[in-house]
């Protein structure tokens, strides 16, 4: 497995990745109807590279093919950590963590923080995250449960 800084030429394979993600992978804990108002089949390109070019955000490869994602925004929070349908379990998101809680201890942050879906909740309480509250948040309609989870850094 390879980790290294995303680029503007990986966009149109994270936004698929993460659909394929959402779609195959949270589709267990989320209705169908939830899964494509997180998902849409046509995502918003430019906002999506704008957000990518305001944060630092890694690739995780596997034999030279994306099978991860995640970033930091300088405030501490990780606001997206996707991982492949093809590639769960397979340690790409304990890389992509190490990888995110390494810039953060250079940084100097004292905390990360997320809002962690239902799927994965459990990946963060494994990473020493804890659930400040959980909330419902609307998106294109729907409402979905996610959790705001925390994790203090030494």
């Amino acid at each position: 497995m390879n980790i290294r800084r995303y680029v503007p030429a990986d966009l149109d394979a994270v936004m698929d990745l993460f659909r394929e993600s959402v779609r195959r992978v949270a589709i267990r804990d989320y209705s169908e109807a939830q899964v494509q108002a997180w998902a849409p089949d046509v995502p918003d390109r430019e906002r999506w590279a704008e957000r990518r070019a305001s944060r630092p955000t890694w690739i995780a490869e596997i034999d030279g093919r994306l099978a991860g994602f995640a970033d930091l925004e300088p405030d501490g929070h990780v606001d997206m950590m996707y991982v492949h349908p093809d590639h769960q379990g397979r340690g790409v998101a304990n890389a992509l963590m190490k990888t995110v809680e390494s810039e953060a201890a250079r940084l100097g942050l004292g905390r990360l923080y997320t809002e962690a879906s239902i799927t994965a909740k459990p990946f963060f309480e494994r990473k020493g995250f804890r659930v400040i509250a959980p909330q419902t948040v609307s998106l294109r309609g729907m409402d979905f449960i996610n959790y705001r989870m925390e994790k203090p850094l030494a």
